[in-house]
């Protein structure tokens, strides 16, 4: 699912530490480079940071997220120019280091990140804890083609987000090997893809961790799962590895189950001026997958699933280098070089708009089309007797990227007063072959089972045609940002990115010419802020920016709604998309309180943010009314605004937090959109169903208000408790563009962690998630009811099912143990 890979990440790394409420005084966060993951920092006896507020050296302090023993805790070097003071960043910057993403909080990578950072919610289109949507101020990054994606996501400099539909495989990553994460918003310096914001994820290597760790958790659901990751130093080369394994049966019925195995190796090398690594990232994973399901059949059967199977298999061969080299004390260089090749394999059973014709001899399509397999064959004789009937969809990409970025970085003085300014160019190149089918199938009445009958349905005149795409993208990015200090307190940073984005689509069957494409996109987009330091312990920031998102393969393939697609399967000949642009503006204050083991030590942001896009890109459903249809579209203008509130408090053996995040999401221009199976929708002449949207209709799928507390506390030295509480506030379903019909309802769920340190080597902890069993949902659209047609006749299969809403039902208690061994 993917060409070219973006670029390289600027500013992408923050590099927190958060003080213990024992030590004195808190330190100043450092932010590295815009090319992330090119210099490890040296570790040193006595840590040196830069202080923002006295520019003098800090005393070291013990952090709580401080990496894990073994891990080493290495200070930047005070040589290195590429770094910056992070309370000089003009905008709501969060930090996630190892230890957030420990086994002791949570069984995977998405639901640490939804622990801590604020205004981040999850949503679950596939019914796998390996796949789910990562939402962030009302823009997403998701795994399901067919979202339109709104955040960029790197690992190691370079944006992983799969150019083919912009999806990001959160399964791909090796979760042990993370040493900080970091999520940036307002800042056009990521290129591509960052409307609302960056998630930039630095990894670990030899130089960052030492030791040996194993690990095992096992639980609900057939839940088992192993890690190894050891690292180490000698001299100045280093080496690391991390090995995962897990098998997740799935609370769901039937084909649930997943299967992942990934890695992680880094080679590097180093002296006093240059340091170079070479990593490898390669993962094999089969998901299982489930659709939304019906209201009704969820009320009868919380596990109950609606046609399958739905699987997908992912694989992953992904290579990157690395260079820094200081030249001076004030001027240093970053780049990287990648290659990435990646395959997709996904089975889809769905339901079928395929029929006896007037003649029952014969099976039709659409409005009376024959089927035909192959087109201008013979029509497809009906040989299925009372079978249900059902197809099912299969697509392959495989893409081969490569790409790179190189940087320039300098901190010298000007004018007498401190300034950093970082320059750079990328340039990211890929192929991408797809190919995509549809066979008739039969639905077994018992489970809903779709199995194949061997007819591949060929019908270009319905939507519904072999597929065989080759699809170029070459993406290149020049940029620079500078941050420079007008007094010891007001620093202003300004700057931009032009983006040059090439798109190719080339038909491989000879038999849609009209597919042929070659689009091309440009833009410059402009970023300035500042930040104040009112007191030492309160700042204030403003900021801001704009940023662009060109159209994907798959949504220029797929945009005419005469010709609606099966949603990453299907590409026909379409009307060309607009880029998307965003104007952002966000202001807030940041600050602490307390600095003794008396008083604790309370961390705090409030901050208020204005996201205006033009030229949005949506997903519609299919004016045909078939499920799985759809096509994209061009929205005119849409807003995401809101404020953000976050609390950090340290005290003693206690520790806890709580944030809250409101986000009014709203369409603001007047549109016409098909809206089939939507109840409160309106009937063209032609028996279209069609809303028409006003400004002020909130945008489906985007719950207004999310809040998150936690509090851990130490009971002994060895043993640890905590809790966390997740509320998400209710959403309009998905295609309810007028805000008519009942909303998802809000939820609370309430998670249980603890952890025991048996001895210095050997730590024993255990998890359950929604404790109190709480049945909710994390989405909701609309579906076709009416059931499955019959090739001869019976009576239709579900044809009782009336409500047509249907539901992603959230997952019910579940409890893991795990042991941890350092060696």
């Amino acid at each position: 699912m993917l060409t070219a890979i973006g670029a390289a990440a600027p500013l992408t790394m923050v590099r927190a530490q958060t003080p213990a409420p024992t030590e004195l005084p808190p330190v100043t966060v450092i932010a590295p480079s815009p090319l992330s993951g090119t210099r490890s920092a040296k570790p040193a006896a006595r840590p040196v940071v830069r202080s923002r507020t006295a520019r003098t050296r800090a005393a070291p302090v013990q952090t709580a997220a401080a990496p894990e023993a073994g891990a080493g805790a290495p200070a930047p070097s005070e040589r290195d120019s590429s770094l910056l003071d992070r309370d000089r960043i003009p905008s709501n910057t969060e930090v996630l280091t190892s230890a957030d993403f420990s086994r002791n909080y949570s069984t995977n990578f998405l639901d640490s990140v939804n622990r801590k950072l604020p205004g981040v919610t999850l949503t679950d289109q596939t019914g796998n804890p390996f796949q789910r949507t990562l939402d962030y101020r009302g823009f997403v990054a998701s795994p399901v083609q067919g979202t339109p994606q709104g955040i960029a996501v790197y690992q190691n400099g370079v944006r992983i987000n799969e150019s083919w539909g912009d999806v990001v495989n959160w399964d791909f990553i090796p979760e042990k090997a993370i040493d900080r994460v970091s999520l940036v918003p307002n800042n056009p310096i990521f290129g591509l893809n960052a409307i609302g914001g960056a998630l930039s994820i630095q990894m670990k290597n030899g130089f960052t961790y030492q030791g040996v760790e194993a690990e095992v958790l096992g639980g609900s659901y057939g839940r088992v799962q192993g890690s190894v990751q050891a690292g180490g130093q000698k001299d100045n080369v280093s080496a690391y590895a991390a090995f995962e394994s897990a098998y997740d049966r799935g609370w769901r019925d039937y084909a649930n189950s997943s299967h992942v195995n990934r890695m992680y190796v880094d080679i590097g090398a180093r002296n006093d001026q240059t340091e170079f690594h070479v990593n490898f990232t390669g993962a094999n994973n089969l998901l299982g997958n489930v659709a939304a399901t019906p209201v009704e059949m969820l009320n009868q059967r919380w596990s109950s699933v609606y046609t399958w199977p739905q699987s997908t298999l992912l694989q992953l061969a992904f290579v990157n280098a690395t260079l820094s080299h200081n030249f001076s004390d004030t001027w240093s260089f970053q780049g990287n070089a990648y290659f990435r090749g990646f395959r997709q394999s996904h089975t889809d059973g769905n339901g079928t708009d395929v029929a006896p014709c007037d003649d029952p001899r014969t099976l039709c399509i659409g409005n009376g089309l024959p089927v035909f397999g192959p087109a201008d064959g013979p029509a497809t004789p009906n040989t299925l007797g009372n079978a249900f009937l059902g197809e099912i969809d299969r697509n392959r990409a495989a893409t081969n990227s490569y790409g790179g970025t190189a940087q320039l970085t300098n901190s010298d003085r000007l004018f007498g007063h401190d300034n950093h300014v970082v320059m750079g160019v990328s340039v990211d190149h890929g192929n991408t072959k797809f190919t995509a089918s549809s066979e008739l199938g039969t639905i077994d009445p018992n489970n809903l089972f779709v199995t194949g009958t061997g007819v591949f349905i060929n019908q270009p005149d319905a939507g519904l045609s072999p597929v065989d795409l080759h699809a170029t993208n070459t993406y290149t990015g020049i940029y620079l940002t500078d941050t420079f200090d007008v007094t010891n307190k007001f620093s202003v940073t300004a700057g931009g990115r032009f983006n040059y984005a090439q798109i190719d689509l080339h038909d491989q069957t000879g038999t849609n010419d009209l597919l042929n494409s070659s689009n091309r996109f440009q833009r410059f987009n402009p970023v300035i802020g500042g930040t104040y330091k009112i007191t030492p312990n309160l700042t204030a920031y403003a900021g801001y920016s704009e940023a662009n998102r060109t159209p994907t393969p798959l949504e220029l393939g797929c945009s005419d709604p005469n010709h609606p697609c099966m949603i990453d399967t299907f590409l026909v000949a379409d009307p060309p998309l607009k880029q998307v642009v965003s104007h952002t503006v966000e202001a807030g204050l940041r600050g602490s309180w307390g600095r003794d083991a008396k008083t604790g030590v309370l961390s705090w942001g409030l901050g208020a943010f204005r996201t205006l896009s033009d030229d949005d890109i949506i997903q519609v459903a299919s004016p045909l009314g078939v499920n799985n249809f759809g096509y994209f579209q061009n929205a005119g203008q849409t807003l995401r605004q809101g404020i953000e509130a976050k609390l950090d408090y340290r005290f003693d053996r206690w520790n806890a937090y709580a944030n809250y995040t409101y986000v009014n999401a709203t369409y603001q221009s007047a549109i016409t959109l098909s809206s089939p199976n939507n109840p409160n929708a309106l009937i063209s002449e032609g028996g279209v169903q069609f809303v028409n949207v006003t400004p002020g209709d909130r945008i489906p799928g985007i719950p207004a208000h999310r809040f998150k507390a936690g509090v851990d506390y130490n009971v002994t030295d060895a043993w640890k408790v905590g809790a966390d509480l997740n509320v998400v506030g209710s959403q309009w379903l998905i295609h309810d563009y007028t805000n008519q019909s009942p909303k998802v309802p809000a939820y609370s769920v309430i998670n249980l962690h603890t952890s025991y340190q048996v001895t210095k080597n050997i730590e024993v902890f255990g998890l359950i998630n929604n404790v109190f069993n709480q049945h909710y949902y994390l989405s909701g659209a609309f579906y076709q009811t009416g059931g499955f047609v019959s090739a001869g006749g019976a009576p239709n299969l579900m044809a009782q099912l009336s409500d047509p809403r249907a539901f992603v039902p959230g997952m019910p208690l579940a409890a893991y143990t795990g042991i941890r061994a350092k060696f």
